[in-house]
């Protein structure tokens, strides 16, 4: 078959991501899953810097993942060849927002946890994302031979820590250096490697008990969504089929009210194949997913595009990457219709038109030229003029918006500065490139100051940034030392009426009453404000019809708007509630007067609200062996942390604690130094907290005598 007639059957296609913390082997697992897929003929390792997936120089030098990689293989089930599209995540929580965008477009998820550290703070992380996303997932317990491994304790960790549903659909033969194969429990039957051999065989009869007991779990389990098998588990469990077991699990993960969990070795080649098995039996196709919800550019009503090819186009970009000559380039998943070579498709967020001069389907770093992506597929795009992460690709006679991807607001700064000044505009150019490409990423220039400010997700993200300006553009860069984003926040409800007149021009007039305040606890846990999409809790209390609602819409993007322009010293605010109480208008209202009346009434008011500082407070978790406790938790002490408890495991101690962002730079290093290299630490964005009153006055003072330089 041709590239111009290639097409994947919607049912016979999987779109996943694999998610994990650091370390758990998610990039050993996909380098297995390309080798045992014929992807590769040689498998990458990490720890020697071959690997397809983390193909950046800067990943191989450091082996972690950075960004997230997709590739597409395919996979025989059942005597049918299954595509599968990966999309490879990094564990470092500085790159989180990899993770975010990758799962708004995958199907189903592959969720790695060590057999030795369990569930650690990333893996709650991208469970927290998948839970957002509503994506059914597949669990597995990697590393079972290393020293330490419990199988058992990974699961209840999952039901603890995760709230998660884990129900084992395979238990190992033994564990740590005695692990030597799989029980499947659906089957009953055994996998023992001896050596690189591979022997599959009835379950010994000294592992049968315990087989039975596991798999008389795995019924229980199932029949508390599964009518068939709750019919038969008591009067006739002999009588309920593999086939009957295999249908129970797969509509109890694609309903997300279980998650199977499987085990293995990735590094050593033990359990790889079981998994890809698990993808295609388990996890959903975009047929499963169906039709994806979106809507009208002008009207605001919701539209539905079933995935079919007779259906208008309709796609979303997730990423955007640079190319080697950095011309970008756009990762994006079709939902409906199909995507050609040479289409023109439409872009509600700009108004114009893009042409899909380039079609690829991507391998790592490697790309290879298609002429069509059929509805469900993931590919990239070269050749584009203006596209966004996030950005809605359509017909454009029959226009959509699909829901975009939000992220989190960055927390470290640092001023940079180019080594000569023959490259300033180089390296603004470079940075506006790397924001294009890295929605968490940030590029301010300071207008009083005139310094040009980084913002990122952590010292490591920085720092990343700054080795890519280096490699990837050859220029040399300044880093000044980092910086906390601080914030600053309402701490009082303040109330007040504001009338605007403007009689020179065109006369303008708006009048609110109003009320200023800090945001409701509500407010702050919700998907809008947890997901970056606004800092203003605005609210209306006019009877309705009271005001035209496009005035009301002016009113919120005026007091929207200065959420930038903090009162005390300069920082953005970080929420905010406004409530309108009353509104006049007259002949001369429209909703620039609105807008204006919002921003006035803020300036004029704010004050009445008592503003104050705060700062980002870092969730912490320490593993150390218990001879170090007492000296990490002074440490903690003197960084203004706040123990939140402390977790024993087989051959360590977990310490969880909420510390200061600003308390936190080098912790790494001193961790290492205090704990002679054996404990190590993660460190996870977690809320804003009032700084101390002490600490807030130093920096103030600091703040201000800076900004009057």
């Amino acid at each position: 078959m041709s590239e111009k007639e290639k097409s994947t059957d919607p049912e016979l296609l999987r779109n996943i991501g694999i998610a994990a913390h650091i370390d758990a082997g998610k990039t050993t697992l996909t380098e297995r899953i390309l080798f045992y897929t014929g992807r590769t003929h040689r498998i990458g390792e990490v720890h020697d810097g071959t690997t397809i997936m983390d193909y950046m120089e800067e990943e191989r030098e450091r082996g972690i993942t950075i960004t997230a990689a997709a590739t597409q293989a395919t996979w025989p089930w059942r005597d049918t060849e299954y595509t599968i599209n990966i999309i490879d995540t990094p564990g470092h929580v500085d790159f989180t927002v990899e993770v975010e965008r990758s799962m708004r477009v995958i199907d189903g998820l592959i969720v790695l946890f060590s057999a030795v550290h369990g569930v650690e703070p990333q893996s709650e992380t991208v469970w927290r994302q998948a839970d957002r996303y509503h994506v059914p997932r597949l669990a597995f317990v990697n590393k079972m031979d290393l020293p330490g491994a419990h199988f058992e304790e990974v699961m209840e960790q999952m039901r603890k820590r995760l709230a998660a549903r884990p129900v084992a659909i395979q238990i190992p033969v033994g564990e740590e250096e005695f692990f030597r194969g799989i029980i499947d429990l659906v089957s009953q039957r055994a996998t023992i490697w001896e050596g690189e051999e591979q022997i599959v065989q009835p379950i010994p009869e000294a592992l049968k008990e315990a087989a039975k007991e596991a798999r008389q779990k795995m019924l229980e389990a199932l029949a508390e969504y599964d009518e068939g098998i709750f019919s038969k588990i008591f009067d006739e469990p002999d009588a309920i089929t593999d086939e009957e077991i295999k249908q129970a699990i797969r509509r109890a993960t694609l309903s997300r009210e279980i998650v199977p969990v499987l085990c293995g070795s990735a590094y050593k080649n033990k359990g790889v194949q079981m998994v890809l098995d698990a993808v295609c039996a388990y996890l959903p196709s975009p047929k499963d997913v169906g039709a994806v919800c979106g809507m009208h550019p002008r009207t605001g009503q919701e539209e539905k595009r079933p995935l079919s090819g007779a259906a208008p186009f309709a796609a979303l970009a997730f990423k955007i990457v640079l190319d080697e000559q950095h011309r970008k380039m756009a990762f994006f998943r079709v939902y409906s219709g199909h995507a050609r070579r040479g289409q023109s498709v439409f872009n509600p967020r700009t108004g114009q038109k893009e042409r899909l001069a380039n079609l690829y389907q991507l391998h790592g770093g490697k790309r290879n030229a298609v002429w069509e992506v059929a509805a469900g597929d993931i590919a990239a795009l070269s050749g584009i003029k203006d596209i966004m992460t996030g950005d809605t690709l359509c017909d454009p006679g029959k226009p959509i918006i699909l829901e975009s991807i939000q992220f989190p607001e960055p927390v470290v700064g640092m001023v940079i500065e180019a080594k000569h000044s023959r490259d300033i505009d180089k390296l603004h150019e470079a940075l506006h490139q790397l924001e294009e490409e890295d929605p968490s990423f940030q590029v301010i220039e300071d207008e009083e100051t005139g310094q040009t400010l980084i913002r990122g997700m952590g010292e490591l993200h920085l720092e990343v940034m700054a080795h890519r300006l280096r490699d990837d553009f050859k220029l040399d860069a300044n880093l000044g030392r980092p910086q906390v984003n601080y914030k600053e926040q309402l701490s009082q409800p303040a109330s007040a009426s504001y009338e605007f007149q403007r009689e020179v021009g065109e006369p303008l007039f708006a009048r609110i009453e109003f009320e200023l305040g800090p945001a409701d606890e509500a407010f702050l846990e919700s998907v809008e404000f947890q997901g970056g999409h606004t800092r203003l809790q605005f609210e209306s209390r006019l009877p309705e019809g009271a005001l035209k609602p496009e005035y009301l819409a002016a009113l919120r993007r005026g007091f929207e708007n200065m959420l930038q322009l903090g009162v005390i010293a300069g920082y953005e605010l970080h929420s905010m509630k406004a409530v309108i109480t009353g509104a006049q208008a007259n002949r001369d209202s429209n909703e620039l007067a609105f807008e204006l009346c919002a921003r006035e009434a803020f300036r004029e008011y704010i004050a009445q609200g008592a503003p104050i500082l705060v700062e980002p407070i870092m969730s912490v978790e320490i593993s150390s062996p218990e001879e170090y406790i007492g000296a990490l938790m002074g440490d903690l002490n003197r960084r203004r942390g706040i123990p939140q408890g402390m977790e024993p495991r087989a051959s360590h101690t977990i310490i969880k604690a909420e510390a200061p962002l600003a308390e936190l730079f080098g912790y790494a290093a001193e961790i290492r130094t205090l704990s002679s290299g054996r404990a190590s630490a993660a460190l996870t964005f977690s809320h804003y907290t009032p700084v101390p009153e002490q600490v807030a006055k130093g920096i103030l003072e600091k703040r201000r005598g800076f900004m009057l330089r």
